[in-house]
């Protein structure tokens, strides 16, 4: 009885919009927080490896849709997706604390429900770009900013990252830093690499206006002196946000990269990848 009460109530919380399965996953007094789950037909038997990412804008702005081609296309190569909402200031009046406590609850709700989504808890990526680069990479490396009213027995921690021009520095010269202030030595994931840091691939334009080359270049340093993998795909003369489905052919490069990144993980088989469009 008890399962088939849990079972109720995980479906109660479930409704499709545009044909996709929106979940509710958090609420925090009158505010309500969804995820989007790419594809829509979920098969409870399987071990699918899952990605979830996270958009951009500064923990001020943005909307879940911002990957909704990246969802697109790994939903097809076999990947089950997650398009997450988070609190953002432009909305909420929230900081970038809140935000990554969303992030942080997202991740604990998608293991902690694996089974009835038909996920490996075990091969669970987190992705984003700019802001959401950053809460993807804070998911794995940060240890603070958890929601008091989470479970804290459910590891929030990614098994792998990719990450579109994340910002990875928030201390002073990195961004936000106006904003977050001397808690960069516990939010900002540069200053927290640790040894067990999950395997990652990072994308940054070397025109890109708010994340130096060499921001990313020394954290690819650090994250291999404590013995993690870190691939680093520079593209010359590209800026901030290249990467997005606007500019499709770079869209394609990087997706491609990402696609070649997660089959060296066996996270994606090595058949041949799908039509991107």
């Amino acid at each position: 009885m008890k399962y088939l009460l849990a079972i109720i109530l995980f479906f109660s919380l479930w409704f499709v919009s545009n044909g996709q399965d929106t979940i509710f996953y958090k609420e925090i007094d009158t505010t309500k927080l969804y995820l989007e789950i790419y594809p829509s037909e979920i098969q409870q038997d399987s071990k699918n490896p899952a990605v979830v990412f996270f958009f951009g804008g500064g923990w001020i702005g943005g909307t879940r849709d911002h990957f909704r081609p990246h969802a697109e296309y790994f939903s097809k190569r076999g990947l089950t997706c997650f398009l997450v909402d988070y609190r953002i200031q432009r909305i909420h009046k929230t900081t970038p604390f809140e935000s990554l406590m969303d992030a942080k609850s997202a991740m604990r709700y998608i293991r902690k429900n694996a089974e009835q989504f038909g996920i490996d808890p075990d091969k669970i990526i987190a992705s984003g770009g700019s802001a959401g680069g950053h809460l993807a990479a804070a998911t794995a490396i940060i240890k603070d900013f958890n929601d008091p009213l989470d479970d804290m027995l459910i590891d929030p921690v990614p098994n792998a990252l990719v990450l579109f021009n994340p910002v990875i520095d928030n201390g002073p010269g990195g961004y936000g830093f106006e904003r977050i202030g001397e808690e960069y030595l516990r939010f900002s994931p540069l200053h927290n690499i640790r040894e067990g840091a999950p395997p990652t691939i990072l994308f940054l334009g070397t025109e890109d206006n708010l994340i130096p080359v060499e921001t990313v270049e020394y954290y690819k340093t650090v994250m291999e002196n404590v013995g993690s993998r870190c691939d680093l795909q520079i593209y010359p003369e590209q800026g901030h946000g290249f990467f997005n489905y606007r500019n499709f052919d770079f869209y394609k490069q990087t997706i491609l990269e990402a696609d070649s990144f997660l089959q060296s993980l066996g996270f994606l088989n090595w058949s041949p990848v799908v039509k991107i469009e």
